[in-house]
């Protein structure tokens, strides 16, 4: 049995009538549990618990304290491709957008590391558009070898691979993988994903699987919030991370929060995430798991990344560029993925952690 099965079970749930009835004594009964189950997790995630969400966060900065301490830790992304085969109506990268297209060379690749290491990070994460043919993984060993020699942590999102292929990574260095699945609705993902391999939902929503069973350290999960409605996203953003956690007990299972910004292609979604939305959803996910890493990327506002620190988070990327090798100046010429919003240096973000009472931590372990 995969993710896949077990999501269908929930098929024959009705979502609806039980969040209906959701009432006030059973949302302040699931904040006071210590071990919460779906229907908890649910009541804590329902708009009726709104008014709640005082005492929802406190309760998620008592156990973010005492699972994870007052830490953060901090990486960057490096985009090496934006060649892509899949039309995401949502994505800059999309096939069907008419943007500069790049794939760095190996020597571009160790001038943008060499850059991001002088900042003090010492994590990083690789990603690419969703090119087999550009970017295969004979060209992704390549440039995990090259950053091994500048970074302690390796992360890739890139197209899903098989078994061989995350087992060529992991031994070439990489330690996690991120994959979003962007909304867990099958039918509106057939709807926003036309085109390309990605289109394929179940083999997409079986990826870290298929990465955890070649014991990679970090799985993360997530979906694309304004794309479907926010209650169900991260309620089963929430289950898909459980899942993972229960399957694979040796491995850092982690929940990332990305909201829709603007792109190429100028993609305009209906449904509006508020500020208040993104609270609850990261502390909802903090008391149904405690211990979980929860991200938050320079999509937000540095005001607001700053405010979310007490509520959970455990990771930050900082002085982010989405371009194509866009930390060395000659590469800055395509187009992002999407617009960075915390545009703060490394240090910047540094003296913001620093302020809210924790430590910013640029090395998680040692390579032996």
């Amino acid at each position: 049995m995969t993710f896949y099965d077990v999501k269908q079970e929930y098929n024959k749930f009705n979502f609806e009538k039980y969040i209906k009835n959701i009432s006030d004594k059973m949302i302040e009964n699931s904040i006071q549990k210590e071990v919460l189950d779906d229907m908890d997790f649910l009541n804590v995630l329902s708009a009726k618990a709104s008014p709640h969400i005082e005492k929802i966060a406190q309760k998620a900065h008592e156990i973010s304290v005492k699972h994870f301490g007052k830490c953060i830790l901090l990486y960057a992304p490096l985009y090496v491709s934006n060649f892509c085969v899949n039309n995401c109506v949502y994505c800059g990268f999309s096939t069907t957008n008419k943007i500069k297209r790049e794939v760095l060379s190996f020597k571009e690749i160790e001038e943008n590391c060499k850059i991001i290491s002088s900042y003090g990070l010492r994590h990083i994460l690789l990603v690419t558009g969703e090119s087999n043919i550009k970017t295969s993984v004979s060209y992704l060993k390549k440039c995990v070898e090259i950053l091994r020699d500048y970074f302690e942590g390796i992360d890739v999102e890139i197209y899903p691979l098989n078994e061989s292929g995350y087992k060529t990574l992991a031994y070439s260095g990489v330690d996690g993988l991120t994959i979003y699945q962007e909304t867990y609705d099958e039918n509106l993902y057939k709807f926003l994903h036309t085109k390309g391999r990605k289109s394929d939902y179940r083999y997409r929503l079986e990826t870290c699987e298929r990465a955890g069973s070649e014991n990679y350290k970090n799985l993360s999960v997530g979906v694309l919030l304004g794309l479907n409605d926010f209650i169900s996203d991260i309620f089963f953003t929430g289950i898909h991370a459980r899942y993972l956690q229960t399957k694979f007990k040796s491995a850092e299972i982690g929940v990332s929060f990305p909201r829709l910004r603007p792109a190429a292609g100028a993609y305009q979604s209906k449904i509006l995430i508020s500020n208040k939305n993104l609270v609850q959803a990261i502390c909802a996910i903090r008391l149904f798991m405690n211990r979980i890493n929860i991200n938050i990327s320079t999509r937000e506002s540095k005001e607001l990344r700053s405010n979310l620190i007490p509520l959970g988070i455990t990771k930050m990327s900082a002085a982010s560029s989405t371009e194509v090798g866009g930390y060395a100046k000659k590469n800055t010429q395509s187009e992002g993925q999407f617009k960075v919003k915390d545009t703060n240096t490394v240090d910047k973000v540094k003296e913001m952690i620093y302020k809210k009472g924790y430590q910013p931590i640029m090395k998680d372990w040692i390579k032996l």
